[in-house]
């Protein structure tokens, strides 16, 4: 298993896809973090970065919540292309139309607390 990326308190991990997931837009420290170029990331589905130590119950209820047109926060465990890790605080907001339809996703990520990892750890130990 590879080693674990710690985020520095300044990272601030972006990314935007459409409707179904695929990647539009990362920023430079997601990219940086994940180790992927932007060329690499746009046009993949964002699940590219999933870890799966992560329970499906927790990304089940990210999509229900961001379907329905709402934020949805918690903790993930992501991986990295060279096989390591890297734990994040996400905000996941649903892009909406005019016409109030969800037409895209914006992810937002800020570096966890060894507390708040621990916490997370805990709980989707329980999870499915």
């Amino acid at each position: 298993m590879g080693s674990e990326q710690i985020l520095k308190d300044t990272d601030f991990l972006v990314s935007q896809t459409d409707e179904k997931g695929k990647i539009l837009f990362a920023n430079e420290d997601f990219c940086k973090i994940a180790g992927y170029s932007l060329e690499e990331l746009v046009g993949k589905p964002h699940s590219v970065v999933r870890h799966p130590d992560m329970p499906k119950a927790a990304f089940k209820d990210l999509w229900d919540t961001v379907k329905s047109g709402k934020i949805w926060t918690g903790y993930v465990k992501n991986a990295t292309k060279n096989g390591g890790f890297y734990w994040v605080y996400a905000m996941v907001f649903p892009n909406m139309s005019y016409g109030n339809n969800v037409i895209g996703y914006m992810s937002c990520r800020r570096k966890a607390s060894v507390e708040e990892i621990a916490e997370a750890e805990r709980l989707y130990k329980t999870m499915v």
